[in-house]
């Protein structure tokens, strides 16, 4: 996975940029047990539970970008036992964009989302 950051302000959610390169990094960022899907993201930058941000999604093999917007449900700081990756959670926002997306990345995980292994957040 790759990704980069806008500059944080307060008068807008953050931009983020997360590029999925194949499956298995898919599986171990995505967040199935939230309501409406999501998707953890390693940063090292600073954020509260309950920060709005604005996500630009590539999954694997697909050319286009998805734009959803969330808010930080999870964070993982630094120095976490088990060697876990410092990074937040963001569940997507209610809209159409998520939906479909949510449902797209469900597909392109089938059977492995019953599989149990370990990921970025569980």
């Amino acid at each position: 996975m790759v990704f980069d950051e806008g500059p944080r302000t307060e008068m807008r959610p953050t931009v983020l940029s997360l590029n999925v390169a194949n499956v298995s990094a898919l599986y171990a960022a995505y967040m199935p047990f939230l309501l409406r899907g999501g998707v953890f993201v390693p940063t090292t930058k600073h954020y509260d539970l309950g920060d709005e941000v604005f996500l630009l999604l590539q999954l694997p093999d697909e050319p286009e970008r998805f734009s959803v917007s969330g808010t930080v449900v999870w964070i993982t700081p630094a120095g976490v036992p088990g060697n876990r990756v410092q990074g937040i959670g963001v569940h997507f926002a209610e809209s159409e964009t998520s939906q479909q997306l949510r449902v797209r990345i469900e597909r392109k995980l089938g059977t492995l989302l019953g599989s149990g292994r370990t990921t970025h957040t569980l």
